[in-house]
Order: structure tokens, then C-alpha cells, then sequence
């Protein structure tokens, strides 16, 4: 399996992100992390709480039809693993997610920008064990 290289689309994903949180932290005071988000969603503190949520999320599935209507044609999404193994996996992140307190989206994007120690901290769990989980998968396994 090969990797694609996509630095221009990468940078305006990362910009959109970022413009997105600092909107999220100035307009409303709250972190943009995606599990978060979704877990409030399903039970919300107030009925302004779940608004915001839903529209979060809205901006989350929606974002491949802006795509297509920008470019004429949906995103290429190629998944080379089966069904199971990516519940497995979602369930995996779940419990990652769940012990860490949070995922990528917020220790990354938000706590980080915050130089929060317990997000630095994260981030580093999280990128040493997709640089193992990578080379076990490619490198051991053969995948």
C-alpha cells in the first residue's frame, strides 16, 4: 500500500480546522474535539448545547456534498481493510479515546494550541503508537 502525498488539500483541511475551532472557542468558549462534540450531542446539557452540536456535525457529513459541488465529482475514499477490522478499530479508538480524555481533534488541534501538558502528552501517545501500529502493519504483518 502506498501513501499519497496531497500537501495542498492537507493545508486547506488544516486551515479549515483550525478556523473552524478558534470560531468554536471565540463564539461559544468550547473545545473542538470531535468525540466530544459527538458524544454531547446524544446527551445534551441544554437545548442550546445540542444546537450547536448538530450543527458541528451537520458540517461533518455534509462536507464531501460541498466537495462535489465544488469539484464536480465526490472524494476518492479508498478503504483497503475489511468491515470488521474497521469496527475493531473504531472500537479500539473508542477505548483510547474514553482513557485519554479526549481524541486527536481536541488534545491536537485545541490543546495543544492551548500548551496544555496533558494534550502534549496525548498527541505524543498517539503519534508513537500510529508510527507502531503502521509498522507492524506494513513491516511484521505484511499487510
Amino acid at each position: 500500500m502506498e501513501t499519497e502525498f496531497t500537501p495542498l488539500a492537507s493545508t486547506i483541511g488544516g486551515i479549515l480546522i483550525g478556523t473552524a475551532s478558534v470560531l468554536l472557542m471565540l463564539t461559544l468558549g468550547r473545545i473542538m474535539g470531535a468525540t466530544g462534540i459527538l458524544a454531547g450531542f446524544f446527551s445534551p446539557a441544554s437545548r442550546e448545547d445540542f444546537y450547536w452540536r448538530a450543527a458541528i456535525l451537520a458540517g461533518m457529513v455534509t462536507g464531501p456534498l460541498v466537495y462535489f459541488a465544488l469539484m464536480g465529482q465526490m472524494p476518492a475514499v479508498e478503504v483497503p481493510i475489511s468491515t470488521p477490522m474497521l469496527l475493531i478499530g473504531g472500537f479500539i479508538v473508542g477505548i483510547g479515546v474514553t482513557y485519554g480524555s479526549g481524541c486527536t481533534s481536541g488534545h491536537g488541534v485545541c490543546g495543544m494550541a492551548r500548551l496544555s501538558p496533558r494534550s502534549i502528552s496525548a498527541v505524543a501517545t498517539f503519534m508513537l503508537f500510529t508510527g507502531l501500529t503502521v509498522f507492524v502493519i506494513r513491516h511484521v504483518i505484511g499487510a
